[in-house]
């Protein structure tokens, strides 16, 4: 018997090179796995494919002592720790490339046909042929548990990273468990280290600024969606902290490194990439790479070092200071939105490089092990596994448009004529070749599309909404063409569509002119216009050096009453919700700690639950919201498990608990979260003077110009609406009534 891989269904999410070494060494380490994944066919068409022991026996035919034997009876080879010596031979025949030899290992790793890794195998790649009679055999276990340091937490690699651009020099600092227990990683890691080591006023483009790449205590543990990490700085974009949360493999790999956060400062002279292989941590030159494109730097990278390296890397956006540029990551997510690629421009770093073959330290791994056999059990069984599984966000389109909720013409409305050929169905049926996930995710959300002569991930609902219903394009064609720009280019989706619908409404009322746009005729839903300006605000190439700026600082500098309708909040432009009739989401837009994002309190669904005529309880739910969501970023795991498979929050205090080797509550984990909103808040009375009520404020247009069309037609929010909800909101946050913190509150969270 021996494994069989269906590679057309493989998402490359890697939860078989994380039980396998769990099963064989109750370790979390994937550099001691007997299987591959591999993603050397990026970008091109050819997507993942696991290399697997199919039992052939060359391995034993060639080992000079003969300690590989055979199980006659299932016809299964086996390495004996006892007599293997490490001469490599069979590593050499091995057809598959998949008997490994590992550091501090004194024998080889092989696949013994256990079939833990069938079990958890979310698509259904993995399968092990059974005869009649046969069954599974027993897996050999070899125990050598890596646990934490006495005194230290379980989940942490124990060390933080700092690099010097300007004077090359590299340092590790122990993790603190203070910083640990009281802001648990990620994004509270980021804020932390930003606020106290980022001088007040400090310019974001400047030497004084830092960025942090920061993971989390679940990140590359057995815990489905444990793959996200934190991308931080003071952001160009709104003057204020900022972070972007993204998947793929980083955060992982960082900790299997030996990091849990990098910290990056000063200023490089000449273009350098940041290469981390375990403790070896160098800054090398990237001349040749400086003005290629993010996902071209990722391949010239991964075919330079080796595709066991995972690369972030930013495009010419984020070379040429765009306020709003990503850093792009396995071949195309993003960590977008408050410019942190900017922030890399300025500093000369084109890209980070990351290996890693340590083991993450765990206090118990075998509870650990049972609660997340448990929590993938649950995401296979969630009854919305299937429709996830096929659409991802995409699925999100119809039912947006629906509500009256998908943003058309900027905003306008909530609905556009011709949805249709966007939604998750019609993408799925004409452009999707395949499904691509993050680490660890049993159901993928990721769809990477073939649209005419390109190869791109996505589109994502936000990127749909925001380039598809903001500007008018209703070919999925035309939308997924864009998003390949702006990977590439190294553009944030959501800021950039805001950017182009903005344009076009000015065009349109007259404010810019063709003068404005060197002779450039604008208007909804002429994709090539739209093209056209994505290249030149990527290149700061005339109107788009207005446009890199963001809505908030074109609107001032255009006037004639663009402020009203340049839809922002604190300077980031709002993501791809019409919140014309939707308090608890206008809310959430309004008081988020980043700007006008998303993430951090999806409350649309309350104003459908409640009512949208009402304010009543919408400030506690947007609470409520606001401490849950952002905490999956600070544990290194994605949130979608828990939003749309309905993974019971129930499980995280306990499978935290595990890891750490202490008992923490959930109500424990929310008020670490709690503490790192009210410390971003903080953030931002520092950084600007005067800062309070009157920069939680929505657009005007949400407040003055009805909805266009739908189920919410000329109806809008009212100032009345707003002094209610940010009345309670404050109330309950213990926030003064213009919104800052009282000491009370500050006390309380030992802030």
């Amino acid at each position: 018997m021996h494994l069989v891989a269906e590679n057309s269904k493989c998402t490359g999410c890697g939860t078989c090179l994380t039980i396998c070494p769990l099963t064989h060494f109750h370790e979390s380490n994937p550099a001691k796995a007997a299987l591959k994944v591999d993603g050397s066919q990026f970008p091109a068409p050819g997507g993942y494919r696991v290399q697997v022991c199919d039992q052939c026996g060359d391995c034993a035919r060639v080992c000079p002592v003969d300690a590989i034997h055979l199980d006659q009876q299932r016809h299964v080879y086996w390495v004996s720790p006892e007599e293997c010596i490490l001469c490599g031979a069979c590593i050499d025949a091995c057809p598959y490339g998949v008997i490994n030899q590992v550091p501090n290992l004194p024998f080889v790793v092989k696949c013994d046909s256990c079939g833990e890794c069938v079990r958890y195998c979310g698509p259904g790649v993995l399968s092990i042929p059974l005869q009649p009679g046969e069954s599974l055999p027993q897996p050999h276990v070899y125990p050598t548990p890596a646990k934490p340091a006495a005194g230290a937490l379980g989940g942490y690699a124990g060390r933080l990273l700092y690099v010097d651009l300007g004077s090359g020099a590299t340092r590790t600092a122990p993790l603190p468990r203070a910083l640990a227990e009281g802001y648990l990683g990620g994004r509270g890691f980021a804020a932390r280290i930003l606020y106290d080591e980022v001088p007040p006023g400090a310019d974001p483009l400047g030497s004084q600024n830092k960025v942090v790449v920061a993971s989390g205590p679940l990140a590359g543990l057995f815990v489905p969606g444990a793959g996200k990490a934190t991308f931080a700085a003071k952001s160009p974009l709104t003057g204020s902290y900022g972070d972007s949360n993204v998947g793929g493999h980083l955060a992982e790999e960082l900790k299997y490194a030996g990091y849990d956060a990098i910290i990056i400062e000063g200023m490089a002279k000449a273009p350098v990439y940041l290469y981390v292989d375990d403790d070896k941590v160098e800054l090398r030159p990237a001349d040749d790479l400086w003005g290629a494109e993010g996902i071209a730097t990722e391949k010239a990278l991964k075919d330079r070092l080796g595709y066991e390296f995972e690369i972030a890397a930013i495009g010419p956006a984020g070379e040429r200071l765009v306020k709003f540029a990503c850093v792009g990551h396995d071949w195309g997510r993003e960590a977008g939105r408050t410019g942190v690629g900017a922030v890399m421009g300025s500093k000369k770093l084109k890209a980070i490089a990351v290996h890693g073959t340590k083991p993450i330290p765990v206090a118990d791994e075998a509870r650990m092990l049972e609660l997340g056999k448990a929590m993938f059990q649950g995401c296979f069984q969630s009854t919305s596994r299937t429709t996830w599984g096929l659409y991802g966000t995409a699925g999100v389109t119809t039912w947006s448009n629906e509500i009256g909720s998908f943003p058309t013409h900027n905003f306008r409305s909530g609905q556009l004529r011709g949805h249709e050929t966007l939604s998750g169905e019609h993408m799925r049926d004409s452009i999707v070749i395949y499904d691509k996930a993050c680490g660890l995710c049993p159901v993928p959300c990721g769809k990477y599309s073939h649209s005419r002569d390109i190869y791109v991930e996505g589109p994502e609902y936000e990127t749909t909404a925001m380039i598809g219903g903001m500007c008018g394009l209703t070919d999925i064609n035309d939308v997924a063409y864009a998003n390949w720009l702006c990977d590439n280019l190294g553009l944030d989706t959501i800021s950039t569509g805001s950017a182009v619908a903005f344009a076009i409404e000015c065009y349109e009322k007259g404010i810019i002119t063709s003068k404005d746009t060197d002779g450039l005729a604008l208007s909804w839903g002429d994709a090539q216009a739209v093209f056209t300006l994505i290249r030149r605000i990527a290149n700061r190439d005339g109107i788009g050096d207005v446009l890199a700026e963001g809505v908030r600082t074109a609107a001032q500098r255009w006037g004639g009453g663009a402020m009203r309708f340049a839809m922002q909040v604190k300077g980031m432009e709002i993501s791809g919700y019409d919140c014309h009739y939707a308090p608890a989401m206008l809310l959430a837009y309004s008081t988020t700690d980043i700007g006008a994002h998303h993430n951090r309190a999806w409350a649309i669904t309350y104003d459908l639950e409640v009512g949208r005529d009402t304010t009543k309880g919408k400030a506690a739910r947007v609470i409520e919201l606001q401490h849950i969501r952002p905490l999956f970023d600070s544990l290194g795991a994605c949130r979608l498990q828990w939003v749309e498979l309905g993974l019971s929050l129930e499980h995280y205090a306990p499978v935290v608990s595990a890891i750490w080797g202490k008992e923490v509550t959930w109500d424990e984990l929310l008020k670490a979260s709690e503490r790192t909103w009210n410390l971003t808040r903080l953030w931002w009375i520092r950084e600007k003077p005067g800062f309070g009520r009157a920069d939680d404020q929505p657009p005007a247009r949400w407040l003055e110009d009805p909805a266009q069309g739908g189920p919410t037609d000329g109806k809008h929010a009212t100032q009345e609406m707003v002094d209610e909800l940010l009345d309670e909101y404050y109330r309950l946050r213990g926030w003064d009534s213009n919104g800052i913190p009282t000491p009370e509150k500050l006390r309380s969270l030992g802030l």
